[in-house]
């Protein structure tokens, strides 16, 4: 048996913060408390220094972009970003190629990771107008959820069939995840601004094209769906205010059936930026006005909104250099998520008990992943180690996404990650690696 104590912690987990000690063994937490001492021979001691350790984060939605695209990143590569950013789960999208729509090509993916991924892993299933009936036949652990596109994205997904999307909420027997956009009000607000610019449409109409209006009448049909059909409905990257007021503080997450999540550049940027970021902080939604921002921050705190992600999203700065209507949407943010959120923890925008609810508890209880996203013996020993006294500038040569940029470059954290555990193996210590690939797929507590 291998045994690391980590010794002098900040432990937060579940709305506390207790100074003490944490004791590993092999791929399980055996103990927390205060005074824990070495009782056994080659255990390895580290002292924490009053830094906080936390559960590894868990992102409910990357897109790592194997198969198929592999020119922007691939498993092996975000995953190790993610490590060094404390994310030591992660669930993936379907929009590859081959888009994950069939069980044969879900199960590729999950092969991919065995061999690749640093990161513990599960993915979504795809839905489309055409593959209702893989839907019905999926087995509650054979996926972490459904997603579906409401509105195009990257991938071609989009699910615009009333009638089947009505039979997908009715019939899956897993959580559905949801990227709400109208399509029909983006297309009219693009004809709109294509007729103003020609090609030369500027950055800053994005958030005018993917409006405020597209964001909300989707939504608000998804949820209306939810409730009609009692489906356990997900809603991804909420963008506004408004949306924000559809959801529910009233009652506690383990009964939601409708719940939402912000991710970290809707909480970050504005509208604002796109001056100086430009196509980098292109999304979809779109990045909108600071009042939206301040809306979803409000929403994270009184609990409308459950979970914090990233919709991790690469690609290559020659594709990002496009034209508006060819440039990509999407880019990389798990390595710098949690290190963000600590700098808005740093400015009294949230508390660090909150950060682990939002990125660590929420999204282990919201899709029923067995055994992680808390510090509890018995528990898997995804830990994370958080020095909020070592300030670092994101630059080229830190920057560890395979598409070589991202939109903080140039920013200025005052937190760092210092020590990633995954399944009780220190993979990650300050910047550098240990070659350890011991990550394990989620497992779930569905009947």
């Amino acid at each position: 048996m291998k045994r690391t104590l980590i010794k002098n912690a900040r432990i937060v987990n579940e709305g506390t913060i207790m100074e003490g000690d944490l004791l590993i063994e092999d791929a399980f937490i055996l103990e927390i408390g205060r005074d824990i001492s070495v009782k056994k021979p080659n255990t390895q001691v580290i002292d924490a220094q009053g830094k906080y350790l936390i559960p590894g984060a868990i992102d409910d939605q990357v897109h790592f972009r194997e198969p198929g695209l592999t020119h922007k990143a691939t498993i092996e590569s975000e995953s190790r970003a993610a490590i060094a950013g404390g994310i030591t789960s992660f669930i993936e999208m379907p929009n590859t190629i081959p888009q994950t729509t069939t069980l044969k090509h879900l199960d590729e993916k999950f092969e991919i990771a065995a061999k690749s991924s640093y990161a513990n892993y599960s993915f979504m299933f795809g839905g489309t107008n055409e593959n209702l009936e893989a839907i019905k036949n999926l087995k509650p652990n054979q996926a972490a959820a459904i997603k579906l596109f409401l509105g195009s994205s990257t991938g071609n997904m989009l699910v615009d069939n009333p009638n089947i999307l009505e039979q997908i909420f009715s019939n899956a027997k897993l959580l559905i995840a949801v990227h709400c956009e109208d399509e029909a009000t983006i297309r009219k607000n693009t004809e709109k601004y294509v007729h103003q610019y020609g090609e030369d449409i500027p950055i800053e109409c994005h958030p005018l094209i993917r409006s405020e209006e597209a964001c909300f009448l989707s939504t608000s049909m998804a949820i209306e769906l939810a409730k009609k059909t009692d489906a356990r409905l997900h809603v991804f990257h909420l963008s506004t205010a408004k949306e924000a007021k559809l959801f529910s503080n009233k009652i506690p997450l383990e009964k939601k059936k409708i719940t939402a999540e912000a991710c970290i550049h809707h909480l970050w940027f504005s509208d604002e930026d796109y001056a100086e970021k430009g196509s980098l902080i292109k999304w979809n939604p779109a990045v909108k006005k600071p009042t939206d921002r301040e809306g979803l921050w409000e929403a994270l705190l009184d609990n409308r909104i459950d979970v914090i992600a990233t919709d991790h999203a690469p690609h290559t700065r020659d594709e990002k250099k496009q034209k508006y209507l060819k440039c990509p949407s999407g880019g990389p943010l798990v390595q710098h998520a949690l290190p963000a959120m600590f700098e808005m923890q740093l400015r009294g925008k949230l508390t660090v008990e909150k950060l682990v609810e939002k990125m660590c508890h929420n999204p282990a209880k919201l899709f029923q992943i067995e055994k992680r996203g808390f510090l509890k013996p018995g528990y898997y020993a995804d830990l994370v180690l958080v020095d909020t006294t070592s300030p670092w500038t994101v630059n080229k040569d830190n920057i560890l996404y395979q598409c070589g940029w991202s939109p903080f470059e140039g920013s200025n954290f005052k937190s760092r990650i210092t020590h990633t555990f995954v399944n009780g193996k220190l993979i990650y210590k300050n910047f550098e690696f240990k070659e350890i690939k011991n990550a394990m797929p989620l497992s779930f507590n569905r009947i």
